[in-house]
């Protein structure tokens, strides 16, 4: 089924109309917006005025008599040197919205992208052998937004968690447990992820002590990694053994923070080592990068360090070795020519934006990249920090595991399921399910509403708190309504009823309800799903206002009460879809 037009599409389509009409050389874009004066306010007369060097107002007289109105205008008027306030019929409204609810694709808006493209998102990125702190939350929660966002409006999104699960560490780690061959044996044939991590990480801190204080050692874990390079199957196997074991942990972690990761979408550092050598011979030959004190360097005019001096990006390093740069230009290589990527998207913490952007340049200098047909986008995210304002620590200091941040979200969630419990007639089995979904969910959200590139403050309180904006809150929102058609039960269904004149309320949700495809498109385009958050937000806030003003079982009449089930049934669905488009779910009873 073809995407149901937005009232603001068609106002907008009927307002250019007369702008032609009234100045067929003039380019017409009515610059239509909402407006607390009226359902829109269009300013675009302004502008065109000037350019024709005529009176705006008399202009804007001129333009309203063109408006092709009655069906969808109710009325519009000119205010101020110009502007046109436009007020819509409240059938216009209904019809609209109708047409929406019986979508049988339930896109409740949403258009599909007239010319999909293949967007690769980078995002989620642990590493092997350690385990997930405070500092991953942003990229898992934010990449798989963005990952559901685009699919939804039918972008091809390939996945791609770029794991560290290469170099100079796992010599290290690779030799000692070839002599300690019993480190990493299971007592039990099923292990946990969290057990399988705590195992590597013993094995970690082992290995490191071992390194650090014995020379003998450090020179056989050194000799290893250029094993590990030179392919040796007896050190990939092992290799591939601490890769398995931290897989066993990503999934798990993944898995509590309630989102999908295929095995097959993680590529880590090491899918690309074949491709190193391959990618340094290009762009020496190519001349973007050349050698500098025996390290093959790429160049940048405006990159220099303190002392003025220019800081290269270096591609290998004077011992042979290659940097982080190469793996990353190779993954370029790989996404735009292998994947054929029209779009490329890195959601990494700010504080790597130096070096992406000389990788970016780089590859662009190279003929990889360039902003017509492929182009490269790091959506920048900012620190989780604590209450007091600094970066998220424990008590001792340390970082926070990301797996004790989640639990801790879950427990003070069902706390706040439990207490309500009783008076929804929860089972312990749904105060469980509840307990993990508004946990998760208060987590994911608070990240979510605050613009990527913002920090922002962890604080378990206010983000299970019902009040203000949280997800808890909306989730909540979504509960009541279902807690309402199910006492409409047998005796009223949700029908939409064109012919009923609209409370102040009712229009001021349905005009709202209206914009849920447009932002969605918009945070598809922009790659900021804390948009479609504060749009989610303010649809809840407006439902308040509605059930304040207006009664739905107990409504006036018969044909008010349908009406009224269905405004509210379609604003449910719209609560429900926009969450999971952001990763949250929205359990019935609440």
């Amino acid at each position: 089924m073809a995407s149901v037009t937005s009232l603001t599409a068609s106002v907008n389509q009927r307002l250019a109309s007369a702008l032609t009409a009234t100045l067929p050389e003039a380019d017409a874009d009515p610059l239509l917006r909402r407006s607390d004066r009226a359902d829109y306010q269009a300013n675009g007369i302004l502008a065109l005025a000037k350019k024709a060097k005529a009176n705006p107002r008399e202009l804007a007289t001129r333009v309203v008599a063109q408006v092709e109105s009655g069906e969808v205008i109710k009325e519009i008027e000119v205010s101020g040197p110009g502007f046109l306030n436009i007020t819509l019929t409240d059938r216009a409204i209904t019809e609209n919205l109708a047409a929406r609810y019986a979508d049988a694709d339930a896109r409740l808006g949403v258009p599909l992208a007239e010319q999909p493209g293949t967007t690769v998102i980078d995002y989620a990125q642990p590493n092997v052998a350690k385990e997930m702190h405070v500092g991953h939350l942003r990229s898992a929660v934010i990449g798989d937004a963005v990952v559901q966002i685009l699919e939804f409006t039918g972008e091809n999104v390939v996945r791609r968690h770029h794991i560290g699960d290469w170099g100079t560490q796992f010599g290290m780690l690779i030799q000692y447990l070839d002599e300690h061959p019993h480190e990493l044996d299971h007592k039990d044939a099923q292990v946990s992820g969290e057990e399988a991590m705590s195992n590597l990480d013993r094995l970690y801190k082992a290995a490191r002590k071992l390194f650090d204080s014995d020379e003998e050692f450090k020179t056989r874990a050194r000799r290893r990694v250029v094993d590990l390079q030179a392919g040796d199957p007896h050190t990939l196997a092992t290799w591939q053994k601490f890769v398995d074991e931290s897989k066993i942990y990503f999934f798990s972690v993944f898995e509590k923070l309630d989102m999908e990761v295929r095995d097959a979408d993680i590529v880590g550092e090491s899918g690309y080592n074949d491709m190193l050598d391959e990618t340094c011979r290009l762009l020496e030959e190519s001349g973007v990068a050349v050698r500098s004190e025996g390290a093959l360097c790429v160049f940048f005019d405006d990159v220099k360090g303190p002392d003025g001096n220019p800081v290269p990006l270096i591609v290998k390093k004077s011992d042979g070795g290659y940097g982080y740069a190469a793996t990353d230009l190779s993954a370029i290589r790989d996404r735009v020519f292998h994947l054929k990527a029209n779009a490329l998207l890195y959601v990494v913490d700010a504080r790597q934006s130096l070096h992406f952007k000389m990788v970016f340049e780089t590859a662009r200098r190279a003929g990889w990249l360039n902003d017509d047909d492929v182009n490269a986008f790091q959506l920048a995210f900012g620190t989780v920090l604590g209450k007091d304002g600094k970066p998220f620590k424990t008590r001792e200091g340390e970082t926070v595991r990301l797996v004790d941040l989640l639990d801790e979200a879950i427990d003070r969630a069902t706390t706040v399921v439990r207490e309500k419990a009783e008076k929804m007639g929860l089972t312990e089995e749904e105060i469980v399910e509840n307990g993990r979904y508004v946990g998760v969910g208060a987590v994911k959200y608070a990240d979510l509403s605050t613009s990527a590139v913002r920090d922002y403050k962890f604080d378990l309180d206010q983000m299970v708190s019902l009040n203000g904006d949280t997800s808890v809150y909306l989730q909540y929102a979504y509960a009541r309504i279902q807690s309402i058609l199910r006492k409409a039960g047998g005796t009223a269904s949700p029908a939409a009823h064109p012919e009923l004149e609209l409370a102040p309320a009712e229009r001021a949700l349905g005009l709202h309800l209206d914009q849920f495809g447009e932002t969605v498109a918009e945070v598809a385009e922009s790659y900021e799903p804390h948009k479609l958050a504060a749009y989610l937000f303010k649809l809840a806030t407006l439902l308040t206002s509605f059930y304040d003003q207006c009664p739905v079982l107990k409504a006036e009449t018969p044909a008010q009460v349908e009406n009224r089930l269905f405004l509210v049934d379609l604003t449910a669905r719209t609560l429900h879809r926009g969450m999971a488009l952001l990763g949250i779910r929205t359990p019935e009873k609440l």
